[in-house]
């Protein structure tokens, strides 16, 4: 039986959900827009220990590292591992010029905060960090849609910063991103 993930010998901590959350909330009400900046920047900072963390957990469990796996064995691996840290489960998948994750229960959404875009920030952070590690180049993570933000589901697009900057701008004028990625709206 695989061990849980060791928190100390990994230099995380446990943290609940309603902690994130609430600094979160508190960031965005104290300081305005600037929250999103700070959110993702912490998120950054720890994207390199969750990446070493998570080719630990997968050597302990006898898989190779990270970006030796299958596509589906990958997408398998990490969303084990992010839920057994507390994340909640992800589902990776692609839509034609971006990987897309998503989550029906990410630990950072919050149904009950009624935010007016997607907020996951932090998360965008470890993301941006962790699947830029995986590719071997930096990436640019964008949440499109968010529990906090009504949406059944948290879902992050992962791509190139010149792809990411144009579906910024293009959803910046109304489109929606389905259609700048290029998917229609029933494949999204």
């Amino acid at each position: 039986m695989a061990q849980p993930i060791d928190l100390a010998s990994n230099a995380l901590v446990a943290l609940p959900r309603e902690s994130l959350q609430a600094l979160r909330v508190a960031l965005f009400r104290d300081l305005g827009t600037t929250a999103a900046t700070l959110l993702q920047e912490a998120g950054i900072a720890g994207g390199p220990l969750l990446y070493e963390t998570f080719t630990r957990w997968l050597a302990d469990r006898g898989r190779g590292a990270p970006e030796t796996l299958a596509a589906t064995e990958f997408a398998d691996r990490a969303t084990e591992f992010f839920r057994e840290a507390g994340w909640g489960s992800i589902a990776i998948g692609t839509l034609e010029s971006v990987a897309t994750i998503d989550s029906g229960d990410w630990a950072e959404g919050d149904p009950t905060n009624a935010m007016e875009f997607p907020g996951c920030y932090f998360t965008s952070g470890i993301f941006a960090d962790f699947f830029g590690r995986l590719a071997g180049e930096a990436v640019a993570v964008m949440e499109v849609e968010c529990r906090s933000a009504g949406a059944d589901r948290c879902r992050f697009l992962v791509g190139s910063s010149e792809v990411m900057q144009r579906v910024y701008d293009e959803m910046g004028r109304g489109a929606r991103y389905q259609d700048v990625v290029g998917v229609s709206a029933t494949a999204a």
